[in-house]
Parts: C-alpha cells; structure tokens; sequence
C-alpha cells in the first residue's frame, strides 16, 4: 500500500493511537494515487470542542516536495501526546482551545516526489483569487500546462480535492470561532526562516493588520532571540491561487470573528549552503538532508508552534483596542509598508 511508502503518514498514525481516547482523528478526504490505490488526508483534533473556545490550526505537506514542513507538524503533535500523560499544564490548557493537524495535505505529492498533487495541480495556487498586479513567470502560478511547474487547474475548475479538504476543515474548525489562528508550514525560500501573513495577491494591507502587529510583538517579546523575519508574502512576491487570501477573505465575508493565517516558511538555502551537495537531489532543495540537522529544524519551530496555542488561549490580554489598535496598525505600516 502508498501508506507504507510515506513515513509521515505511519508516523502519524502511530501517534493517532497513541493519544487514544484525547484525540478525534478521521479523512478529511482520500486521494486516488493510481487506480484502486487510495491515501488518505488525515485530521487530528484535541482540545476542547467547544465553538466558544478559540482554535488553532497547524497545517503541512502541502508541497509534496517540501516534507519538512509535514514533519514540524507531526513533530508538535508527538510533543503534545507524549505530554498528555503527565503534563496537568497541558491539559489545563487543552480546556480552554482547540487544536487541529492536518500535517499531510497532499500525500499524493508526497509519494510522488512532486510539489503539485498527483493531477499536476499546486495547491497553493488552485484558490479562485487573482492577483491585482502582474505575478512572476510561472512562480506566480499559471494555467497553460499541468506539465509546468506552479499550475493552478483550469479557469472556472472546482478546487482540487486537498484545497477542498482544507477549506472545508478551516471552515468548520476555525472560522466557526470568534478567535482562531492557522500556520502552515513550508520550506524553500532564502536563507532565512520566515513567517509570513496575508495577502499574496495584493500589497494591500489585511483588514487586521492591528492585530497581527500586536501578535508578533508579543511574540518578539517573550522570544527577544528569535530569528525569524515577519513580513506580508507580498513584500517578497505576488501569487494568484493563494489558499489563505481565499480563506481569509472568506472570514471577512463571514464577519464572525477574527481569523489569522499565517505561513512558516523554513529557508532552505541554508541547509544547502552548508550541504552543497543537496544541490544535486530535488528532495535537498527543500529539505535537510543530514539527521541531525533534520533533527536540530524539528527542534527548533516548536517554541513558535506553542506559542500559537497559548496566544490564541490568552488573546483577549493582547488583542489591540481602541488608541491602542490605531497605535498598532500605524506602527505596522512603518514596519512592513
């Protein structure tokens, strides 16, 4: 079966039966590899389900080349359920939000070896958003052949069914909630590692760039050595398809609560500048390719991943008001426009 050729997903696995009775897990939807050979798309909860609480959602794989980024979201679930058996802190804290994994959204891409799902199709540029200006060549994603890199479906095509899967559970899962985060986790971009908001189709601030300001802030506070550069992905390049401008502005639509997606984007170059022979391998371009640097990236997100959870628990503490949101958003045009 495909599953035994994905360690992300057996791993995942072992940890849905390891967390029992504290985790809900079930296939957001299935995907068909070749005929008769199907791979699910697994969604992992915890935490409490109650619609009043604020969630965070922790997303990966949405590359199937960039399998780093599946691996620092299996990485933090492991954490959680090795904790559930003797951390009371933890399950104080699972009271008051809720927690959803979706580490291998294109396993299909995965197994292929491949960025797109197996139809050839980049997730990441399959939402019905259209940048304002023009994108880059290809990168900016383009409809003339799936045989080309960065391919979007074509015009007037409903999502793929991993953007749909993912939709459906941010939709039910976060924009349900009067407070909700999601991070997705990436690699493959610069030397640096990046955390990146809306939008990538416009250099139009978000609605809630207040918010986002006091939310980094807090987080440079409490973490005055981190090394991670915030910026909207506009600053760096514009994209049609985005998944998170759509959901994003489908929240506003909504205007049910306030919703912030967020893109870790781990910098690859790194690991290729100090291994330049990964320059040789497809895998290397995106990922660390020695165990121990694997080992020291799995590490080394895990502070940002938990303090999502806990931002989301405590945000009516730092959420801006008033002079204190005008404060913010001048402040965030300085720093980012």
């Amino acid at each position: 079966m495909s599953s035994l050729r994905l360690p992300e997903l057996l791993a995942l696995e072992r940890l849905i039966e390891l967390g029992g009775a504290h985790l809900q897990a079930r296939d957001a939807c299935r995907i068909e590899l070749r005929e008769g050979e199907t791979l699910p798309v697994r969604v992992v909860t915890l935490g409490n389900p109650d619609p009043q609480v604020p969630a965070v959602g922790y997303f990966g794989g949405v590359h199937g080349l960039e399998r780093i980024g599946a691996s620092v979201v299996i990485a933090h679930l492991q954490n959680l359920v090795m904790r559930l058996s003797w951390d009371s802190t933890l399950h104080r804290q699972l009271e008051t939000v809720r927690l959803v994994f979706m580490p291998l959204v294109n396993p299909g891409g995965m197994v292929l070896g491949t960025r797109a799902n197996p139809r050839g199709v980049d997730l990441m540029r399959n939402a019905p958003v259209d940048a304002d200006e023009p994108v880059p060549f290809l990168v900016g994603g383009q409809r003339t052949s799936p045989g080309l890199p960065w391919y979007r479906g074509r015009a007037g095509e409903p999502l793929q069914a991993e953007s749909a899967a993912l939709c459906a559970v941010v939709a039910e899962q976060l924009l349900t909630r009067s407070f909700s985060l999601a991070v997705d986790c990436h690699s493959g971009f610069g030397a640096r590692d990046r955390v990146w908001f809306p939008y990538a189709g416009t250099r139009t601030p978000i609605a809630h760039l207040a918010e986002l300001h006091a939310l980094m802030k807090v987080f440079e506070q409490s973490h005055a050595h981190h090394r991670y550069l915030i910026e909207p992905q506009s600053q760096q390049y514009l994209a049609h398809g985005d998944l998170w401008d759509h959901l994003y502005r489908q929240s506003l639509a909504q205007g049910h609560g306030l919703f912030l997606p967020l893109t870790l984007e781990m910098g690859s170059w790194l690991w290729i500048r100090k291994n330049p022979r990964q320059l040789f391998s497809r895998h290397g371009l995106f990922n660390p390719l020695i165990e121990h640097r694997q080992q020291r990236v799995l590490r080394q997100h895990l502070t940002l991943l938990d303090f999502f959870a806990r931002a989301a628990c405590s945000h009516p503490l730092w959420l801006p008001r008033g002079e204190s949101r005008a404060a913010h958003h001048a402040q965030a045009l300085q720093d980012w426009y």
